[in-house]
Formats: structure tokens, sequence, C-alpha cells
């Protein structure tokens, strides 16, 4: 179906019926490059330095701002802090992954560790929710990445779309748990101690204006900032058909190679210092894909392209997708989605809008995203990726 710019919801986004795209091209690497592409496997210590050394910048830098000038504070806080908080939020990234250490349990207290200066507890939800964005990617009720229709519907202009880009952030962090909460566990408890711990000790000890630092850091690199360009650069859809964008450009540096997204969805297990290897070992997969070199103008392109906006995403119905369509998938080398014909599509749009998400798995024959997350994470309650 083509995606209808006068049309709003549902009837915006682009239907397909070939699977998921990471996993079929998983299975193409491994049959040919397996012995090479395995050898990339396991976790990488720099990942740890770095969040380390982040995090005790962090807190040195809101203690120095304790007395500036508001005005500094808040410079600082968009160039510097924003930068370093979402240096950190992309380190959350890598270690739900489980890829600093090869414990499990290191990169669950690492993780916590790194988000101590983020103000907003989100280490244990975040690696729950990433590790169902990566399993049913494009389903909806399963990968609550995908914007709703109901932003569809309301982010449409340019202003609108500012103001979006400018709150992302706290739109990517709310939108699951109005969503598809989870149940709260002990290990949320923890989050929570911890980050407010700190919060309540660093605004009695060192004053409002460190707080404001840290916390306005986290707001403010994840809406209009150059380091949020990956928040919209990597699945947002710039070339119909594509589903996943890399990032070839120099704040891979800042943000633990996140651009590298085709080659880490493909291959989550592969720690972010080894994914351009993954890239050289199968040139013919990735070179041809349409990717980015800069997150600015991702940004400035979402902005003001009126063609773009949250229904800018693929959806499917089924993870696995159908035999034909995957097949023309890998005839095409991996690279463009089938598209549903135009009365699939029709009816995938009409019942989401008009059923929700259930009746939309029910009516296409697709298994409950729900049912099936709820089946992967309770045989895995570690929530380790595939």
């Amino acid at each position: 179906m083509v995606a209808v710019a006068d049309r709003p919801g549902a009837s915006r986004f682009l239907w397909v019926s070939s699977g998921e795209p990471h996993a079929i091209r998983r299975r193409e690497l491994l049959s040919k490059y397996g012995e090479q592409i395995r050898k990339l496997y396991g976790y990488d210590h720099a990942t740890a330095y770095q969040v380390i050394a982040v995090v005790i910048t962090q807190f040195i830098l809101a203690y120095a701002v304790r007395d500036w000038d508001w005005w500094k504070v808040w410079v600082a806080a968009y160039v510097v802090s924003g930068t370093l908080n979402q240096n950190l939020f992309c380190a959350q990234h890598e270690i739900s992954h489980f890829l600093a250490f090869k414990k499990p349990s290191y990169n669950k207290l690492l993780a916590l560790f790194g988000n101590l200066p983020l103000v907003v507890p989100v280490a244990k939800k975040f690696r729950e929710y990433h590790h169902d964005h990566h399993i049913f990617l494009g389903i909806d009720g399963g990968d609550v990445d995908l914007p709703t229709v109901l932003e569809s519907n309301w982010i449409t202009g340019f202003f609108s779309k500012l103001f979006f880009t400018f709150i992302y952030l706290s739109i990517y962090a709310v939108r699951p748990l109005v969503v598809r909460p989870k149940a709260v566990t002990i290990g949320d408890f923890v989050n929570w101690a911890m980050v407010i711990g700190v919060d309540v000790g660093v605004l009695y000890f060192w004053g409002v204006k460190s707080l404001v630092y840290l916390l306005a850091g986290s707001l403010l690199g994840g809406g209009l900032h150059p380091m949020a360009g990956h928040l919209i650069a990597e699945h947002y859809m710039f070339c119909r058909g594509q589903e996943t964008y890399s990032y070839y450009g120099p704040l891979n540096l800042l943000s633990y190679n996140v651009g590298y997204h085709n080659e880490h969805h493909d291959f989550p297990q592969i720690p972010q210092t080894r994914l351009h290897k993954l890239r050289e070992i199968a040139p013919e997969y990735y070179d041809s894909l349409y990717a980015h070199t800069s997150w600015c103008w991702v940004l400035w392109r979402f902005l003001v392209d009126p063609s773009m906006g949250p229904w800018s995403r693929m959806h499917r119905v089924m993870r696995e997708g159908t035999p034909d369509a995957n097949e023309k998938f890998i005839a095409g080398r991996c690279q463009t989605a089938t598209e549903s014909n135009a009365v699939e599509a029709k009816k995938s749009c009409d019942t989401l809008l008009t059923g929700g998400v259930n009746a939309l798995q029910s009516t296409m024959g697709g298994k409950s995203a729900a049912r099936l997350i709820h089946k992967h994470n309770e045989n895995n309650p570690n929530n380790y990726p595939m």
C-alpha cells in the first residue's frame, strides 16, 4: 500500500508482509560467514571504562556549576550535560544486551551506576522494553518504539513536530508505560531507590543548580540535540521499504557506536567495538543500504519534510512474515521489505483503528505479541536478547 499523505493515523503507516528483516538477514549471513561472524560475539570492558569515566565527570561538573549564574548553568546543561547524559543513555542500550561484562549481574550493576546522573530511573525497564523491541520489531503491541495512531494524528506540521522532537525522550520513556505497562519488580525498586537517593543527595548537598544541570542534560540531550538524532535516525523511514538505518559518522565515538544500527539489530550479541568488523565481513549486505552521515541532517529533514512524521514507520502483523514475501525480501539481498497489497493494508489499518492491537493480531492471523512476550520473558528472566 502507498502511504497516503492526506489521511490520518494508521492509513499512513507502511504495512509489510515480509518478516522481521534482521532475523532473516542474520540467517543469511550466518549461512555464508558463520565462522567469521561468531568470532565477533562476546563482550568488551571498554564500554564499562567509558561509562565510569562519564559518570564521574558528570558529578564533578554538577558540583562545579552549583554557584554559577543560571544562564551559564543552562548553556552547560545543553552543550555538556546534554552530550554526556545522552552518552549514558546510549550506554544503557549497549549494556542492556550484556555486552560490557561476561556476567549478566555485572552488566546490571553497571546499568544502575550509569543511570545515576540521568536523574530519572530508566535502567531496569529500558532493558525489558528494549528486549521486546528487538524481538517484535514493527509489530503493534510488541514494539513500543512504534509511535501510536494518536501521535500520528496530532503530530502533523512543522511546529507540532518541533515540539514532538523537543520532548522526544520523554515520549520515548512514557509511551511504553501507557501502551503496555509491565509489572513492578524488586529490581525496579532498587533502580528507583538508587537514582532518587542520589537526586536527593545532590539537591541537599549541592543545591538546585546542580540537579537542574543533570536533569536538563537528560531532557535537552534527548530532544533537539545532535546526539539525539539517533532516536529518529534508527527506524524512521527515510528510504521506502527499509526499516532500520545505520549512521556512519563521528558521533559514534560518543554514543557507543549506536549508529551501527543495522549491524546491531542483525547481531545484538556483538559488542559495539566490533560492529564495524561485521560490515567489513559482509559489505554486500550493508554498503548498499541507505545510511546516514549526519544526525543533525536527520533532525532537520524530519522537521521540514511534510511527508515525514510519526507515521513514517513500517508495521507488520506477523514477526515471521509470509513465505512468498520473505523469499522476495531475500532475493533483494535483504534490503527492501515486501509491502502488503492494498486490500491487506487497508484491512490492517482499519482493524487497528477500530479494534486495537488485539483485534489486529487476531484478524490477520498473527500470534498475540503480548502472549509471546510474556512467554519469552518468563523463560528468560534476565531478558537476555536473542
